[in-house]
C-alpha cells in the first residue's frame, strides 16, 4: 500500500438545514477534485463531521464516492469509533466498498482507560479481523489520546497497521514517530503548516484540510519538496499556510466549508465546489469571519490553484 502523496478529507454535504445529506454533492465536488493531482480522498474524517452521522449515512458517503470516484483515486475511509467490534464492523464495509485503507481514530471518550496497552489492544483487533491495511489516525487536539513514539513502535509490529496520520501539527512528535517506526511504515501529517520540513525527515505525504480547497496548490507543494526543490516548496508552504490557519484550523469544518461556496460563486476552475451548512451543534460562520475567509482566500495566486 503506497500512500505518498496529499489526500483530501472531504467534508459532507448536508442539504439547507444540515439535517439530511446531500449525495448530489458529492458527485459535484469529486467531478472537480477528480481532475487534480491529488494521491486521493479520505472519507469520514474530521473534516467530514464524521463523529455527527450515523452509521446509515456513513455507509451512504461511503458508497457515494467510491462510486463516483471516476479518477481511480486512492480511498481512505474513516471506520474509527469508541467500540472495536463496531469499528470492525465499518472497516469490513469500506473494504466491500474497495476503499484501499481505513483510518482510525483513537477512542477516548474512557480517556483514563487509554492506556498504550488498551490502544495496541485495539489496534491490533481491527488490524487482525480488517481485509484492508489501517492508518492509525492521532488527532490529540479533539480526541486528548497521544499516540507517541513508542506506541507507534509497538503498533508497527503489526503487518496490516500501514501507518499513521499525526495530526498534531507539532514537528517533533512527527521525528520521534520517523525514527520510532520501521522504514515500512508510512507517515502522514495532518498540519499544513508542517508538510515541507515533515517530508524531509522521512513523512511520505499529508491528509489537509486545505487540500478540500486547494487540491492544485497542495500538490504542487508536495511535488515541488519531493523534488528537492526546497525554495519553491517553502515559498508556496508560507503561502497556504495562512489559509490552513484561518479556514481549517481556526474556524473548523464552518471555515472549510464556506471556503467552498466562496470559491465555487468565484467562478472558474473550482466553479462547481459546494460546502453548505454544517451539522448542528456547529455553528455556521458570522459575517465577520466570512470576510477573513474571504480577505486570506484572496492572498493564494489563482495560477497557483487553477
Amino acid at each position: 500500500m503506497n500512500l505518498h502523496g496529499i489526500f483530501a478529507p472531504i467534508t459532507t454535504p448536508f442539504a439547507a438545514g444540515g439535517e439530511t445529506l446531500a449525495l448530489d454533492r458529492v458527485k459535484q465536488n469529486l467531478a472537480v477534485y477528480n481532475k487534480t493531482r491529488l494521491a486521493g480522498y479520505a472519507v469520514c474524517g474530521s473534516t467530514g463531521e464524521a463523529i455527527l452521522l450515523t452509521w446509515e449515512e456513513t455507509d451512504r458517503l461511503f458508497a457515494a464516492v467510491a462510486e463516483n470516484n471516476t479518477a481511480h483515486k486512492l480511498l481512505i475511509a474513516g471506520t474509527g469509533v469508541e467500540s472495536t467490534p463496531e469499528t470492525i464492523v465499518r472497516t469490513k464495509r469500506a473494504a466491500q466498498l474497495g476503499y484501499n485503507a481505513a483510518l482510525v481514530r483513537t477512542p477516548h471518550y474512557y480517556k483514563p482507560a487509554m492506556t498504550h496497552a488498551a490502544l495496541l489492544d485495539y489496534y491490533r483487533r481491527v488490524a487482525d479481523a480488517s481485509p484492508i491495511p489501517i492508518l492509525v489516525y492521532s488527532i490529540p487536539q479533539f480526541t486528548g489520546v497521544e499516540v507517541p513514539g513508542e506506541l507507534v513502535a509497538s503498533l508497527a509490529e503489526h503487518p496490516n497497521i500501514c501507518g499513521i496520520k499525526e495530526s498534531w501539527g507539532k514537528l517533533n512528535v512527527v521525528k520521534d514517530i520517523i525514527a520510532a517506526a520501521p522504514k515500512r511504515f508510512q507517515t502522514l501529517v495532518g498540519a499544513a503548516s508542517i508538510v515541507e520540513p515533515s517530508l524531509k525527515l522521512g513523512a511520505v505525504g499529508a491528509i489537509l484540510g486545505v487540500a478540500v480547497i486547494a487540491p492544485d496548490y497542495c500538490a504542487e507543494l508536495y511535488d515541488a519538496a519531493r523534488a528537492g526543490e526546497s525554495a519553491k516548496a517553502e515559498e508556496l508552504q508560507t503561502k497556504l499556510t495562512p489559509v490552513s490557519q484561518k479556514c481549517v484550523s481556526e474556524l473548523g469544518v464552518a471555515g472549510v466549508k464556506f471556503a467552498l461556496d466562496t470559491l465555487g460563486q468565484a467562478g472558474g476552475h473550482y466553479k462547481d465546489f459546494y460546502g453548505g451548512p454544517t451539522r448542528s451543534p456547529l455553528l455556521p460562520l458570522t459575517a465577520a469571519q466570512q470576510a477573513d475567509v474571504r480577505s486570506v482566500l484572496s492572498t493564494i495566486d489563482r495560477a497557483a490553484v487553477k
